[in-house]
């Protein structure tokens, strides 16, 4: 059973862990602290979601979308223009979510479809 002590303190490493690892790759302007504003209201949506026990499949779209909105939250507080690196480490998520439920799509049969063969 998840308790939601365990979850705070799960979640809790995980901001502290991402924000510092951002601040190593971004640009000086740019502190730990900022980083950890704009990515902390993803954080915690993700750990209330995570609480809930959402689908394993809902989850991952929107833990992929929430970083994406909190890789432009990044962008919006920095006031340098951000590496090509970084805006691609945004994106990467929500590639790889929407590519494997594509190729879930493909690869499953589909529901109340007969398998004829011809």
């Amino acid at each position: 059973m998840r308790h939601p002590l365990d979850i705070v303190a799960m979640f809790a490493a995980l901001w502290l862990l991402a924000s510092m690892m951002l601040d190593a790759v971004t640009p000086k302007e740019l502190t730990a602290i900022m980083i950890a504003v704009a990515i902390g209201p993803a954080i915690f949506i993700t750990a209330v979601f995570y609480y809930l026990r959402c689908p394993r499949t809902d989850f991952a779209v929107m833990f992929a979308a929430l970083w994406l909105i909190s890789d432009i939250a990044i962008a919006f507080v920095s006031s340098e223009v951000l590496p090509h690196f970084l805006i691609v480490l945004g994106f990467l998520p929500a590639l790889l979510v929407g590519s494997v439920l594509h190729w879930q799509t493909f690869t499953s049969p589909r529901r109340g479809e007969v398998n004829r063969a011809a």
